[in-house]
């Protein structure tokens, strides 16, 4: 709008000038002047219209269209650059570790130790294979400050076959093991009456087995197994061992309640008892059912369940009915990071001479056995993992044992046995309670690199005897296994034990003395070895044990051998 009124001014302005121009050219006499000219503005607004999209043109110069031509001025440009073929990157991947069937060791030693095992498998067909396996473990002795034979063996034969079908898969195996040790330690006031005597301290035991197990798919019985051994030594003895169970699914209104069956036989019989030449016999039947509830809800597991026995002594006649809880319970506090459990059991735990003999070789041939009534057995305790490749464990436990086994040393009494001498060991029961914490912790650096650590604390409580004889307050153990690199790997362990308390007592006919505790100081035992795969069916390896050089006693009046060293080397192969 303002730009109209201003056109219209300018033109009024140019009139007036012409016309005055034309005036004074034409009259000079007329008088000049100035003639305002007022119009009042008066705008329109024209109509609107809407603009096509494509206008409609009728210009034939629009209309035609030129031919327009490109032309390209080219010429060649000397290159050298030659593209690459691209290729998808890969991953690289390890070889696959040949895995074979059968395998080979020999190793000698200090202490004129050989240690050798052969171990074999064999497929018979898709479904079925047999092995078996031959093992040897021997030493010549030698112990400082030891005046009588020292020296032990351990060999065993074992065979076995196997068959896996659609529905079940079973396994049958037998065989034979042969030990032999010395009761050597002779206390050192009573080695000369020992050398008068010419005493022979060997004692040699043999096992016999056989056995088998069965495994069921998609029925409510789950599996079974039995297992028979007889077992003996050089002094008379005889053990007689049977045990067959069987684990199934009993369904109860829409709820299946998971029961096991057990059926345990033991008899026996030694020469004679310690004190008097009158034969000793032992033995006990028992059958036992532990029918067990699972309840899982979110994050809470819970298995309810008892634990019923009949027992029948066969010695005494007595017949016995025996009744355990058998409760547990996981919660995962924070998934795998934290994960609380805690549970009460009981057991009726048959003890054996094999058992014992096993775990203490110097025990005398003239032992009182009965099984062990574990009232209840409660624990509690935290466990997770720390990080990815670290995993811990943390519980506390107490336990009610009734007739716990323990080992005391023998009185001397210096009969005509070897093994009166105070140089083995006796049985003697009592009722126990345990109280006991305990930690461990397990690292998984990578695959090559594993580290465990795990102490625990016990403190014991007896009813009759003046200490829970040969049992430690402490415990510990490290293990340290390392692949170095695809060829060299090494490993080490080491073990603590506690303070443990023994008896001396002496009655010869001559001098009697009353009994004294005697305190085992506790002891490292440190192991390690180190070895190297020359491919990867030969290898060749090297050991050290008790490092410390420390010839502790594990028993009373029983030092160990000193540091050993062994070396030998292992061969893998397929037939």
């Amino acid at each position: 709008m303002r730009k109209n009124i201003k056109n219209i001014f300018t033109f009024v302005l140019l009139l007036s000038i012409s016309l005055g121009f034309a005036q004074r050219t034409q009259n000079d006499t007329i008088n000049t002047g100035v003639i305002d000219v007022v119009k009042p503005y008066a705008p329109t607004i024209s109509d609107a219209f809407k603009v096509k999209e494509v206008p409609s043109l009728d210009d034939e110069t629009t209309e035609t269209k030129k031919a327009i031509k490109y032309n390209i001025f080219s010429f060649p440009v000397a290159s050298t650059f030659t593209p690459a073929k691209g290729k998808a990157a890969v991953v690289e991947k390890r070889a696959p570790v040949k895995l074979f069937d059968n395998y080979a060791t020999l190793g000698v030693g200090t202490y004129t130790t050989i240690l050798g095992e052969v171990y074999l498998n064999h497929a018979i067909s898709r479904n079925e294979s047999i092995g078996g396996y031959v093992s040897h473990h021997s030493s010549a002795g030698g112990i400082e400050g030891v005046d009588f034979d020292d020296n032990f063996s351990d060999s065993k034969i074992n065979l076995n076959y196997s068959s896996r079908l659609r529905d079940l898969a079973w396994n049958v195996e037998a065989g034979f093991q042969h030990q032999m040790y010395n009761w050597y330690g002779v206390p050192e006031s009573q080695i000369a009456q020992a050398k008068a005597n010419n005493i022979d301290t060997g004692h040699s035991f043999f096992d016999a087995h056989f056995g088998g197990d069965i495994t069921f798919e998609d029925t409510y019985i789950n599996s079974g197994s039995f297992f028979f051994r007889r077992f003996g030594d050089n002094q008379g003895s005889g053990e007689n061992r049977f045990i067959a169970k069987a684990k199934v699914d009993v369904p109860i209104n829409d709820v299946e309640i998971s029961t096991d069956f057990k059926i345990d036989y033991l008899g026996g019989a030694f020469d004679r008892n310690y004190i008097t030449t009158d034969a000793l016999d032992y033995g006990n039947f028992q059958i036992g059912l532990s029918p067990t509830f699972e309840l899982k809800q979110d994050d809470l597991t819970v298995n309810l369940g008892a634990s019923l026995y009949y027992s029948n002594d066969k010695a005494s006649g007595d017949n016995n009915i025996y009744v355990y809880p058998n409760i547990s319970a996981t919660y995962r506090l924070v998934n795998d990071v934290l994960i609380a459990y805690g549970g009460i059991k009981g057991d009726l735990i048959q003890n054996s001479y094999y058992d014992f003999a096993n775990e203490n070789p110097f025990v005398s041939p003239t032992l009182f056995i009965r099984p062990t009534d574990q009232l209840y057995n409660a624990y509690v305790g935290l466990k997770g993992k720390l990080s990815s490749n670290m995993s811990y464990n943390v519980s506390g436990r107490y336990i009610a044992d009734r007739n716990k086994a323990l080992y005391r040393n023998n009185e001397i009494t210096l009969t005509s046995e070897d093994y009166t001498y105070g140089n083995s060991f006796g049985i003697v029961y009592d009722d126990i309670q345990t109280f006991g914490v305990a930690g461990e912790i397990n690292v998984d650096v990578n695959r090559n690199f594993k580290l465990g650590i795990k102490a625990e604390y016990f403190s014991y409580s007896t009813d009759d005897e003046a200490e829970a004889w040969n049992l430690p307050d402490i415990k510990g153990s490290l293990f340290l296994d390392y692949q170095i690199d695809e060829n060299w790997f090494a490993g080490a362990n080491v073990f603590y034990i506690g303070e443990r308390k023994d008896q001396f007592s002496l009655n010869d006919g001559f001098t009697v003395t009353s009994p004294f505790t005697v305190n085992l100081e506790s002891f490292f035992d440190a192991n390690a070895h180190v070895g190297y795969h020359i491919n990867e069916q030969f290898s060749v390896y090297a050991k050290a044990n008790n490092i410390a050089n420390n010839a502790y006693q594990k028993w009373q009046n029983f030092p160990v051998q000193s540091i050993q060293f062994l070396a030998g080397a292992t061969y893998k192969f397929d037939f």
